[in-house]
């Protein structure tokens, strides 16, 4: 029972179970634009005059220290603890000041997880500055979506691609997340729209600025003349919808920031990715960048009036060449084509408009019906292998699906679509699909079975209770539920009262409960709790040693709901 329920905190390791073939990437003349792309994120301290110091190339996110009187400001914190240390390690070389507010720029993981090595440098606690919004936001990404947003995002990151694989990922060398434990600290002081404030003599404004995220904010010094965007500018193609997941970005929002960010004509800007622009060319990079969203936005919308369908869209539309040669357009981290989709469902859905579209056949139907059409299943694998050869390989992945379901030959067809699946990972330029497809390949080839490791105790202090519950609702296993009505109780620190009842195989949450409601209470410290959802502690363990009591029931009862939630 001890880890009936990984509440998983982070990162991907990967346990090799076999090395049936070798992993070689070639080198390939048309990469190098890419590999020239990594002297945007050459490792090393970037300092400047005004006593701004930029920490690039440690990991895939940039940390900034701004030089303050009597203490320092530190502007996002880098992805684990262990690129944290480093960094603060660099910044005291330079200034031993304590540090007076770290500023979270966004919720994304590589700008908050290396938060407690600088909150934890000195006695006196620094501030932690966020837009009121952030701290859910990180919740959801270590709670429910926690298990699919790892995965994927080990495979578009290359987590498990060794140096001499990985070129780079678009943003930064590598994420360095999975080294260590996260080092999440909770802001405690947040904001609505703009925040004005005096920090270590610095008159520091910060305003909420939808972007990539919709928490995302800027932070700008007016004597300065330094402007801090997040991750609404960086010097690539901008992420308006990741290949990992994530909610529909406000397109038109995100050029209404950067506008507002122009308005104050910085001279120093200093991006949580990629290098530092500086003086007039700031001008010409913002303006670029706007224009590059909002050509794609409006085209698409354009498009999507006259009835097109993504499928469509995306084979029309492309930047004008004159923003196409931009560097700070350049498709090493978002793409035109993935913008098209997401932007269209942002508007209409999933639904493209062709009826086909609407109830299409299952997998199964189809690939029996795609295979009667061509005289059986041999003839399709036939086909398959013609396909190898001749090197259509997104016709591959397509007709290997169909064997796959028709479980037909399916060792051999695994290994045929794998060449595709190396192939195309080989020939990309954009890292986000390069090192997702060279990550799947590889995991193939060395039989790499993924796994999520769990979080440290500091971690979890960090996150409410109630966002536990929210995760056992996901993780209910409707299989494991006979129609039972099962109600289970529990009282935190003495104080916080919580009841569950699982009924219509969901779970139902709320805040108050009568003790004849309840087939069992629990009572713990919510620490204790969280622990033994998370797997760091035995339920069984936890109960025979007291940190556990069993205040109604028994702890058959504990441990039979516990059941519930495995697959």
């Amino acid at each position: 029972m001890r880890n009936f329920l990984i509440i998983p905190i982070l990162f991907i390791f990967l346990a090799s179970c076999s090395n049936s073939e070798d992993f070689d990437i070639p080198k390939i003349s048309k990469l190098e634009k890419l590999e020239e792309h990594s002297n945007q994120f050459i490792k090393g301290i970037y300092s400047y005059d005004n006593g701004i110091h930029v920490a690039i190339g440690f990991g895939i996110a940039n940390s900034i220290m701004v030089e303050g009187e009597g203490g320092n400001i530190i502007i996002d914190t880098t992805d684990d603890v262990s690129q944290a240390k480093e960094v603060l390690s660099e910044f005291q070389k330079i200034n031993q000041n304590p540090i007076k507010a770290i500023i979270y720029t966004h919720n994304h993981g590589d700008h908050v997880f290396g938060a407690s090595e600088f909150y934890n440098a000195q006695e006196e606690k620094p501030l932690v500055i966020a837009h009121s919004t952030t701290a859910e936001k990180v919740e959801k990404i270590l709670g429910i979506i926690n298990p699919i947003i790892t995965l994927r995002s080990g495979k578009m990151f290359g987590t498990n691609l060794d140096d001499n694989e990985l070129i780079n990922v678009g943003l930064g060398p590598y994420l360095s997340a999975g080294r260590s434990s996260p080092g999440y600290i909770a802001p405690t002081m947040t904001f609505e729209k703009e925040l004005k404030l005096e920090i270590a003599g610095h008159k520091v404004e910060l305003y909420h600025a939808p972007g990539e995220t919709d928490d995302q904010l800027f932070v700008w010094f007016p004597e300065l003349s330094a402007l801090m965007p997040g991750d609404n500018f960086y010097t690539t193609f901008p992420n308006l919808y990741t290949i990992r997941g994530t909610s529909h970005r406000d397109v038109t929002g995100w050029v209404n920031s950067i506008d507002k960010m122009r308005s104050l004509d910085p001279q120093y800007l200093f991006p949580s990715h990629t290098m530092p622009v500086e003086g007039e060319e700031i001008s010409n990079a913002l303006i670029i960048y706007r224009d590059g969203m909002q050509y794609v936005h409006d085209q698409t919308v354009r498009l999507m009036n006259k009835g097109l369908t993504p499928d469509e869209i995306v084979e029309q539309l492309d930047l004008p060449q004159n923003l196409k040669e931009s560097p700070y357009l350049a498709e090493f981290y978002g793409t035109v084509r993935y913008s098209v989709r997401s932007i269209f469902n942002g508007y209409l859905g999933w639904f493209s408009g062709d009826l086909a579209d609407l109830d299409p056949l299952n997998i199964d139907e189809r690939s029996q019906k795609i295979s009667n059409l061509v005289g059986g299943n041999e003839n399709l694998f036939s086909e398959l292998t013609r396909a190898s050869d001749a090197n259509e390989h997104q016709w591959v992945l397509e007709l290997s699906n169909m064997l796959i379901s028709l479980d037909f030959k399916t060792e051999e067809v695994m290994k045929i679509r794998n060449k595709s699946v190396m192939q195309i990972g080989i020939h990309e330029t954009n890292p986000p699909k390069r090192n997702f497809f060279l990550s799947s390949a590889k995991e193939f080839m060395e039989g790499r079975d993924p796994a999520i490791g769990l979080s440290n105790s500091d971690t979890l202090y960090q996150i409410p209770v109630e966002n536990f519950f929210s995760i056992l609702s996901v993780r209910l296993n409707p299989s494991k539920v006979d129609g039972e009505l099962t109600s289970g109780c529990f009282v935190f620190d003495n104080k916080k009262k919580i009841k569950t009842t699982i009924r219509n195989q969901v779970l139902e949450i709320s805040s108050y409960f009568e003790e004849e409601d309840c087939d069992f209470i629990i009572s713990s410290e919510e620490i204790t709790f969280k622990e033994v959802l998370a797997g760091l502690k035995g339920p069984i363990k936890t109960l025979g040693a007291g940190e556990m009591e069993m205040k109604k029931g028994n702890s058959v009862a504990f441990l039979t709901y516990l059941s519930k939630f495995t697959d």
